[in-house]
C-alpha cells in the first residue's frame, strides 16, 4: 500500500488539531494489521523531496512536479488477494485528510 496526499500546498494541510487526530488513527490502523498479522513491513515514511532521473538522464526535483500529490510511505501487508487488501485500505487515516491508498500486488520475479 501506497499513500498518497498534497504534502506542499499550505491550504491542503491538516491542521493541529487534525493531526494529532491523525497520528492516533494510524496508530490503531497499524496495530489493528499487525493484531491480525497482516503487516509484513512497517511503515516506511519517505520525504516530500525526493529526484527523477528520466530516460534522457535530464534530473528533475520532486517525485511528481506535474502534481500535487506525493508518496508519503508505503507498507506491506499480508493478504489473500485485492479484495482483502482494498478492504484493509478502506480504513487508512490518510483518506481523512484528502490522501489515497495505492494497493499494489508483489510478485514473484519470473524465470
Amino acid at each position: 500500500m501506497i499513500f498518497r496526499r498534497d504534502f506542499t500546498n499550505k491550504e491542503a494541510q491538516p491542521s493541529p488539531e487534525e493531526l494529532q487526530h491523525s497520528i492516533k488513527a494510524w496508530q490503531n490502523w497499524f496495530g489493528g494489521i499487525a493484531a491480525q498479522n497482516k503487516l509484513a513491513r512497517p511503515l516506511q515514511r519517505w520525504d516530500i523531496a525526493g529526484q527523477v532521473v528520466k530516460s534522457d538522464k535530464q534530473v528533475i526535483n520532486g517525485p511528481f512536479v506535474e502534481i500535487k500529490e506525493s508518496i508519503g510511505g508505503l507498507i506491506i501487508v499480508r493478504a489473500e488477494n485485492y479484495e482483502e487488501a482494498v478492504e484493509i485500505a478502506q480504513n487508512c487515516p490518510i483518506l481523512e485528510l484528502g490522501g489515497n491508498v495505492e494497493v499494489r500486488m508483489a510478485t514473484e520475479p519470473e524465470g
